[in-house]
């Protein structure tokens, strides 16, 4: 049995029974459905020219849905078993703490950055690129972000915690990329990761100075008008001595910066009177 993680605050989790997360359950019933209607229909060549990215095609022929529907397409049963398996595995605590909708954001963000870093490499290809491993392979990277020392077991043996198992395929992603005599692309796999770490970083710097804004918003409320009201009292006081100096030996007494400041002085004391 799956539990559910809900109630994430402080690091503590309340655990609830739950196999399949709804973001998670939308989109392994969408693979398996598309995937059967491939099988049945017999056209896979046909359609992964047409929904799969095909670079080239994507250029010329303006098919700008490929981005978005090659995430769908899978190149046989182990294909698909694979990455929906990883897909349940990782991505369903992930939703548990994210939400549905910032789930499905994470998952379109990555799986279709990741696809148009495809294309921008790959200008001239005519092989379709289907699957949904680049979105995959994001989720991976955030679960080792979130949930660094947990343990996950390799090849079902060996325990290995998170983090190194990520910078392991991170790795193996990034040499393999290199090389162009293979039906996989692993430039797709690297960009999904890539893609994911950028965007969890600036988000997670985001929030940093949100939190820390909101948990010191009077602080900073309170040094701003205090700097403020030390500001228009040093003013005054230059002001005060620029009018005494007007009454004792009158007004062409003033160099021109003394009247320029003057006046601009009088018409920032004049509003700020008038806010008050």
């Amino acid at each position: 049995m799956r539990y559910q993680f809900g109630n994430y605050k402080s690091g503590q989790y309340q655990l609830r029974p739950r196999i399949f997360t709804d973001a998670i359950k939308l989109l392994i019933i969408t693979n398996v459905v598309v995937f059967g209607i491939l099988f049945i229909s017999g056209q896979e060549r046909f359609l992964f020219r047409l929904f799969g990215i095909v670079p080239r095609y994507f250029w010329r022929s303006l098919m700008i849905w490929q981005p978005v529907t090659y995430l769908f397409l899978h190149a046989g049963f182990w294909h698909i078993l694979i990455n929906m398996f990883v897909l349940w595995m990782f991505g369903s605590e992930l939703e548990m703490v994210w939400g549905k909708k910032s789930f499905l954001k994470y998952f379109f963000l990555t799986g279709v950055g990741s696809g148009l870093v495809t294309i921008l490499f790959n200008l001239n290809s005519t092989i379709p690129v289907v699957g949904a491993s680049g979105a995959v392979y994001g989720i991976l990277l955030a679960y080792g972000l979130m949930f660094p020392n947990r343990y996950v077991y390799l090849y079902f043996l060996f325990p290995i915690r998170v983090k190194y198992f990520v910078l392991i395929i991170g790795a193996i992603a990034f040499f393999s990329s290199f090389n162009t005599g293979t039906n996989i692309s692993h430039l797709t796999h690297l960009s999904g990761m890539i893609i994911g770490f950028v965007y969890l970083r600036s988000n997670l710097r985001w929030k940093m100075v949100k939190n820390f804004l909101v948990q010191h918003k009077e602080d900073i409320v309170r040094r701003y008008y205090n700097r403020k009201k030390d500001e228009i009292t040093n003013l005054r006081k230059k002001v005060d001595m620029l009018l005494d100096k007007i009454s004792q030996e009158g007004y062409d007494s003033l160099t021109e910066e003394e009247q320029e400041f003057l006046q601009k002085a009088s018409e920032r004391l004049s509003k700020d009177n008038d806010r008050i």
